[in-house]
């Protein structure tokens, strides 16, 4: 199995505060670390520690931040082949999360959406299984679904935090999947001939599919930082959907819920995902589900 994920690739500064501070407020920084973010990336080590072969397409910087992205890429098992290095100042992203868990995020634009779909490789697109698109520039998006579909590959897309303002309509007409949280969903319909996964966080998820619903309500944990925890959902979801496709939706939604809630328990976009880990959450944490 190979799946190449597509979009941003950024620079995290992760600050756990008090309380999320109100206008002429202040907060007190508890704990502060940094490393490589952005959805694409981390959707991409997380299948890399599930086991997949994985690759990514998007943009970095040539400045300090932008090696280092490229390395702990290169460092996790992602093939970093069309990761296109660019002139200018890499994204970063400044996570404020709040000792329960829910956070806000402050960040620069850098050169996260200067890629090329133009110059990227449809023999690297074509040796894959699966695309899996993130937020990004839509006309990006949409040229490389168009690449994706026409070489048989399956195609899933997750908007993200930037879909305000943005019309991802070739995305979704060629899209085999749709990940959607509840902010996104108001601002999105996912097509009816597709799969569209809702995410609940902690009410864990549902599969709405053509031939019908599919629910799985998650697990119960102590949040510590949600970040990160939709882009590990859909690792697991991809993983289980493509190695066992014919198994139905329940498994995917599973496994997508357990590798969320192992992300949202700790703190850091990128959590340490193991078999073992997800094992451990479905035999400890699990709710009844319907």
């Amino acid at each position: 199995m190979r799946v190449i994920c597509a979009g941003h690739a950024n620079w995290d500064v992760t600050l756990h505060v008090g309380h999320l501070p109100t206008a002429d407020s202040e907060a007190r920084i508890h704990e502060r670390h940094s490393g490589g973010g952005g959805s694409a990336a981390n959707t991409a080590v997380a299948l890399t520690q599930l086991g997949v072969s994985t690759g990514i397409i998007g943009s970095v910087g040539t400045d300090a931040n932008g090696r280092s992205a490229c390395s702990e890429l290169q460092e996790s098992g992602v093939d970093t082949t069309e990761l296109q290095v660019v002139e200018g100042q890499t994204a970063v992203k400044y996570l404020v999360v709040a000792p329960d868990g829910e956070a806000f995020v402050l960040g620069t634009d850098g050169v996260n959406e200067a890629i090329d779909p133009d110059t990227v490789s449809e023999s690297y697109i074509r040796a894959a299984d699966h695309l899996h698109l993130t937020g990004q520039d839509p006309d990006t998006a949409g040229k490389l679904a168009d690449i994706a579909t026409r070489n048989g590959l399956s195609v899933s897309f997750d908007p993200g935090r930037r879909c305000t303002g943005r019309s991802y309509d070739r995305t979704l007409e060629l899209a085999d999947i749709v990940f959607l949280n509840r902010r996104e969903s108001e601002m999105i319909d996912g097509p009816e001939e597709c799969i569209v996964v809702r995410k609940h966080g902690e009410g864990g998820a549902d599969a709405h599919t053509p031939d019908g619903t599919a629910h799985h309500s998650g697990y119960d944990i102590d949040a510590v930082d949600t970040t990160g925890a939709g882009d590990a959902f859909a690792a697991g979801f991809i993983y289980a959907y493509l190695s066992e496709s014919d198994a139905g939706y329940h498994r995917p939604l599973t496994v997508g819920n357990a590798c969320g809630a192992i992300a949202a328990r700790s703190s850091g976009t990128r959590p340490e995902l193991s078999w073992d880990a997800i094992e451990s959450v479905q035999e400890s944490t699990a709710k009844s589900n319907l």
